[in-house]
């Protein structure tokens, strides 16, 4: 019932918007992947966006994953001093994967 107005009609349903930190595209909170940093400092991937901690977000443009890393973008926006390594790695692969995904989607 909350989701109808006083005139009976459904409104509709509110989509949370989030930008990406490097291309600052706006869109659905869903569209776009959140990385997240955790309490010790080390930084994941949330493909489900409930992880704890402070999130960023990227687009799915593989070229906004290197970026990022280029030009620091995720250890400021997660208010990190660096990357860990591993962390590092999984990002770069993440990149790596978009990118030939974007590759064999293009070529079909």
């Amino acid at each position: 019932m909350a989701a109808q107005a006083k005139s009976g009609v459904a409104r509709p349903r509110h989509v949370p918007q989030r930008t990406c930190i490097v291309c600052r595209q706006s869109d659905a909170k869903r569209a776009l992947i959140r990385l997240a940093r955790d309490a010790s400092g080390r930084v994941a991937i949330d493909p489900t966006g409930k992880r704890p901690g402070r999130g960023a977000y990227l687009c799915h443009n593989p070229e906004c994953w290197s970026q990022a890393l280029r030009r620091h973008a995720v250890e400021r926006a997660l208010k990190v001093a660096a990357l860990h390594p591993d962390d590092r790695a999984t990002i770069e692969q993440m990149g790596r994967q978009l990118l030939q995904e974007t590759m064999s989607t293009a070529s079909s």
